[in-house]
């Protein structure tokens, strides 16, 4: 059976509801550090929750213009809620957790607990 690879169908197929966040997680001797892309995400688009053993991101990327979809000829980037969480490989002091975002890169640094 052959599917129907027309544009509605690849974003209905490929997106549902709410979008995945991609994200890379490390660590080094003292944090667990989780980086992901987030440019064209407002900084007060997105939520950090944090416990000693999870974390969740989520969040809101935003289209800034009205682009009819019969203007489109890809749409490849996703825009709408996404979230992301992760339990992690060990304990954490959540209280001491720091975030930032850099040239579009959303950095969670996480301290190990001992």
């Amino acid at each position: 059976m052959e599917k129907d690879l027309s544009k509605k169908s690849i974003i209905e197929s490929d997106f549902s509801e709410e979008g995945m966040l991609t994200i890379d997680v490390y660590q080094t001797p003292k944090e667990i550090v989780i980086e992901s892309a987030v440019g064209g995400v407002n900084p007060e688009n997105i939520k950090i929750s944090v416990n000693d053993d999870e974390i969740t991101i989520s969040g809101e990327r935003k289209r800034e213009n009205n682009i009819s979809e019969k203007d489109f000829f890809y749409q490849e980037c996703y825009y709408g809620k996404f979230s992301r969480s992760v339990v992690l490989p060990v304990k954490i002091k959540p209280e001491e957790a720091t975030s930032g975002i850099k040239n579009g890169i959303l950095t969670v640094r996480l301290p190990k607990a001992k």
